[in-house]
């Protein structure tokens, strides 16, 4: 059995230091909270009392904080809430799993104890949506109508479109893939640990589709980089990220300063490089270059498959019918309040709303209290003036022991939470205690209905 290797966070940077553990955990508790109330959010509002039959598609992060904030908001609504998936995985702490910071079950567990009293839990999958008729359909062949309805069904992680990819095969033959599962994370976690103790070439890429959490990728590379620079094996090992662009990450600023990072760090940069098929035998990736195709002889590599609406939402009237989410099927919603925009009573939240930015629990965060407040108003006759700024947040692990919280908008400005305190694109101890540690309270804080 192999044995994981312990490390120790890198020091403090000068700027958190002065932060005692007294203050940091103080800081902390102001952070989280900072996080997770909204402007006014602290005043309880009259529940408005209806008998409007809402269907929310989809029990992930989405799903369950619009079903908490719905009960909050109502009296006498009658809320559905469908997902065929009792297992809820906290998905951000995926590469956490695959770095070997946390154990596996650590994004484990289950949907039904966030489902607030008073929601109907259907245990099947949303296979027909039907938005001209108000109901939608389940693969069993129950119908359910509704008068609102919000769509949450996540993504598709489309490794099919990879030929020779086989995700069986996860965590053999020097293969990972973070996004699969928590078994897949924990699995890539044992071959990533085996190729940072012999070294060789590791081989990192990120599709050309939209995608959740687009920093991960990144991660995981630094987090590759370091643990090999701990086991002492950097010098034996060659490292490489394809970017599927022109660029690193979405925001300019970002991605200059994650280029110089992997220019200080050693890691070969490729642009343009999009993964074609994979040879899994032979350890051979072939990429998709503006010059034709290339092949990469690897012993690790992260895969990260192509992601798409599932097929039940690709197959509706929901998606955009032009520009350029058309083939990749993310619901037409507008990008400031995620309403439906050919069906005003429908609703996308989410890795599925088709919108600039905000495939993050963080997103979620800030979308779903959107949505609801414009829902709301519309079953009391008014109108809702809350809007959606496209707000991301991307903890970037840049080593074990420090990261770089940064936060941006539709427009790619920078949002800190905390300006003074956490400067966003500078790697510190207090970021990355933030993502392993004060991030999951605030996730689960999001899905009762608190954040």
């Amino acid at each position: 059995m192999h044995k994981e290797k312990a490390w120790r966070p890198a020091r403090q940077p000068q700027e958190t230091a002065k932060l005692d553990r007294r203050g940091f955990l103080a800081f902390c508790t102001a952070a989280t909270g900072g996080l997770l109330l909204q402007p006014g959010q602290a005043q309880a509002a009259e529940k408005i009392k209806t008998s409007a039959r809402i269907v929310i598609a989809g029990a992930g992060a989405a799903g369950l904080a619009a079903a908490s904030r719905l009960v909050q908001k109502l009296d006498g609504a009658k809320i559905t809430l469908i997902d065929a998936r009792k297992e809820h995985f906290y998905q951000p702490g995926f590469t956490l799993v695959a770095a070997g910071i946390k154990p596996q079950q650590y994004v484990v567990s289950s949907t039904a104890e966030y489902v607030p009293p008073g929601v109907e839990l259907v245990t099947e999958r949303v296979a027909e949506f039907d938005p001209e008729g108000n109901k939608v359909v389940t693969d069993s062949g129950k119908s359910f109508a509704y008068d609102y309805l919000i769509v949450a069904t996540g993504l598709q992680l489309d490794y099919a479109a990879i030929p020779g990819m086989d995700v069986t095969q996860i965590g053999k033959n020097g293969m990972g893939s973070i996004y699969h599962s928590p078994a897949g994370a924990f699995a890539t976690w044992q071959a990533m640990s085996e190729f940072a103790d012999k070294g060789g070439v590791g081989v990192f890429q990120r599709p050309a589709t939209e995608m959740k959490c687009a920093g991960a990728p990144l991660k995981y590379t630094f987090i590759t980089d370091d643990h090999l620079r701990r086991r002492g094996n950097r010098g034996k090992a060659e490292i490489i990220y394809n970017s599927n662009n022109k660029a690193l990450f979405s925001v300019p600023i970002v991605s200059e300063k994650v280029r110089m990072l992997f220019k200080d760090r050693g890691v070969k940069v490729h642009y343009e490089r999009v993964l074609q098929s994979i040879d899994l035998g032979k350890r051979i990736a072939t990429f998709k270059t503006p010059d034709g195709s290339t092949e990469i002889q690897y012993d690790f590599i992260n895969v990260i498959p192509p992601m798409r609406a599932p097929a039940a939402v690709m197959n509706s009237p929901l998606p955009w019918k032009s520009g350029p989410w058309v083939a990749e099927g993310w619901m037409e919603v507008d990008k400031g309040n995620l309403r439906h925009v050919r069906f005003p009573n429908v609703f996308g939240v989410g890795d599925i709303a088709g919108v600039p930015k905000g495939k993050t629990a963080a997103s979620v965060k800030w979308q779903v209290p959107v949505a609801v407040d414009h829902l709301v108003a519309d079953i009391a006759g008014k109108t809702s003036d809350a809007v959606y700024n496209g707000y991301t947040s991307c903890p970037l692990i840049t080593r074990l022991g420090q990261a770089m919280l940064v936060e941006f908008d539709y427009d790619n400005n920078l949002t800190p939470s905390f300006p003074g305190v956490i400067a966003p694109l500078e790697e510190l101890w207090i970021s990355w205690v933030m993502k392993t540690m004060a991030l999951k309270p605030t996730y689960i804080s999001m899905l009762r209905g608190r954040a």
